[in-house]
């Protein structure tokens, strides 16, 4: 953590670590990101902990209660929600990222276009059906079904809202370069 701070204070103008200690805002954010950190040992969730922090600690940071739900969300999400929220924000910058290729669908489901990109994920429907009703009911997702049809655009839709958009960029690092950025 003091790394990426240091690291902040190098990269954003007028950044102060030490004015950080009297930012109460700042504070309650790393309290409530430590205790969610020593329940998780999941690498994934970990890293957006601490980007979270990171985040907090720049002056265009969410509002407090913002931020408090995006904690809680990283606390009881699993690695899989923050993935397939990830994948759905841009699915075909995803798999460019990713060296995904897909099929010239002309139609078809959402869905086809998760299962094809996560091998993992197939014959798992209940589950991932699961993590999209997760993701919607907490207003991070825009569709509650990936099994509807639709034109191959419209399957590679963004399908985060503006909220969702919000919490990647809070839990996504304020100091990696773009290239370390797309392999996630």
């Amino acid at each position: 953590m003091a790394k990426g701070l240091k690291a902040l204070e190098e990269k954003v103008d007028d950044f102060n670590i030490e004015a950080l200690s009297q930012n109460e805002m700042f504070i309650t954010t790393v309290m409530h990101a430590s205790q969610a950190a020593i329940r998780n040992h999941q690498k994934e969730k970990l890293e957006a902990l601490r980007n979270a922090v990171l985040n907090a600690a720049l002056p265009n940071a969410p509002e407090e209660d913002i931020q408090l739900m995006f904690l809680n969300f990283v606390d009881t999400l699993t690695p899989w929600h923050l993935r397939i929220l990830k994948f759905f924000d841009n699915p075909q910058e995803w798999g460019r990222r990713n060296s995904i290729t897909y099929p010239n669908w002309s139609m078809g489901v959402p869905s086809t276009v998760l299962e094809h990109t996560f091998p993992e994920l197939r014959g798992r429907r209940d589950f991932y059906d699961q993590i999209v009703k997760d993701l919607f009911v907490r207003g991070l997702m825009n569709i509650e079904s990936l099994h509807v049809t639709m034109t191959s655009q419209e399957m590679f839709a963004s399908r985060t809202t503006d909220m969702g958009k919000q919490f990647i960029n809070f839990i996504t690092s304020p100091i990696e370069s773009d290239d370390e950025k797309q392999q996630s």
